[in-house]
This record gives C-alpha cells, structure tokens and sequence, in this order.
C-alpha cells in the first residue's frame, strides 16, 4: 500500500474555502509561509504515515515558483519531522493529468487529492480515490468525499 497527498487545499488551508489559495500564489513569500496547515493535518497524517509503513508520498501540480514556496513551507513548518515523510517522497508535476504518471511509476494504491480533474484521471490507475474538503455538485463514482483530516482518519481507523 501507498499513499499520495495533493498539498494546496489538503495539506496546506486555504484560508476561505470560496477563494483559491492566492495568499499561497499570489501574495509575498512571507504570506505564503505564514499559511497555515489544513485544520487536523498535522494530527493526522503522522498516523497515516504509520499506517503506511513510510510509503506516504506528495504529488503536487505547481510551477518552480510555487515548488519553491512548497518547500520553503515545508521547512518552516518542520513538516518532515511533524508527519514522518520522507524529503525525498515529494513530487511535483507542471500539469494536473500528470499526477496520474507520478502514481503509476510509485505504485500509489491510495490518493487523497480536493480536485475531481486529479482524481478522474487515475480512474483505473489508483483504487482508492480520496476527494478532500467541500466539494459542489454530484459526488462522483469511485471516489470517496472526505470533508476533512478528521474524515481520512475515520475512513483508516
């Protein structure tokens, strides 16, 4: 078993669920770093980290500006240490489809991802499908809606 974690509207909050993450995007380096986690995050995912024998990967979709914001994030949230992931578990990709590639090369048998896009093109590839957070619209077949960390925890306790 392995798991892939999207990071902006999972791992990291975006603040008011109505907007895009653009404090993330498009504000100062400093705003970006001052996000804070999605709520239960840090709860967690350590959990799941276990629960995966260490085989906890993150698969995002950003450009190299954003890479960068990534994982200077990562360092000013001490997010290896709190979660147990692997520096080395983290991917990034320029198109969301792409996430797809990156899950069949890992093996990835578990994703949890807050886009349907994401998620609809691992149909096939990835078994067990996670749509985080608030969601509009039908729930689609072979996923499972988690409204939170709280939920993920639910769904592997």
């Amino acid at each position: 078993m392995k798991l892939g974690i999207d990071v902006g509207r999972v791992l990291i909050s975006p603040g008011d669920e109505a907007k895009p993450d653009t404090s993330f995007i498009g504000g100062t380096l400093e705003h970006a770093l001052s996000t804070p986690p999605y709520e239960g995050m840090f709860d967690v995912v350590p959990g799941l980290v276990q629960r995966f024998g260490g085989q906890v990967w993150i698969v995002s979709k950003c450009g190299p500006r954003i890479q960068e914001r990534t994982l200077q994030w990562f360092e000013r949230h001490r997010f290896y240490e709190r979660t147990g992931i692997d520096r080395r578990n983290v991917r990034f990709c320029l198109r969301r489809p792409d996430k797809a590639v990156h899950c069949r090369e890992l093996g990835i048998t578990h994703f949890i991802d807050d886009r349907v896009d994401v998620l609809k093109a691992m149909q096939g590839l990835v078994p067990n499908r996670y749509l985080f957070g608030p969601q509009r619209g039908p729930q689609p077949p072979g996923m499972l809606h988690v409204a939170g960390w709280a939920d993920v925890a639910r769904q592997f306790a």
